[in-house]
């Protein structure tokens, strides 16, 4: 099993909602969260005062997958989310030792 924790903009979450479900992934957990990358933010002038946002809104994707979908679904994240500019997001790929379902007590793959 694979954990992706996908970071992209507001804006693209129902595509990506639309990935993951064409591909089968149960279950996904949605945080808004803030930060920023390679671009550093923004400024902003408001009444003459120049303004540095430095910290974006973004959103984080979580899902448990088996391995076989992990390259499918990189693919198709990074084909139909990318714009080719920067902010467009990052995922990270990490290995699930266990998973285990609390109200039946399956474990591994069964759990998720």
């Amino acid at each position: 099993m694979k954990k992706l924790e996908i970071i992209i903009k507001p804006e693209r979450l129902e595509d990506l909602k639309k990935i993951l479900e064409d591909c089968k992934a149960n279950g996904l957990m949605i945080t808004n969260i803030m930060g920023y990358g390679t671009q550093k933010g923004y400024k902003q002038i408001y009444r003459g005062v120049e303004y540095n946002v430095n910290l974006l809104p973004k959103v984080k994707v979580e899902t448990v997958i088996s391995e076989d979908l992990v390259d499918v679904i990189i693919d198709k994240v990074v084909k139909e989310i990318n714009t080719g500019n920067y902010g467009d997001g990052k995922i990270f790929v990490s290995t699930v030792e266990d998973a285990v379902r609390i109200r039946t007590g399956e474990r591994g793959s069964d759990a998720v």
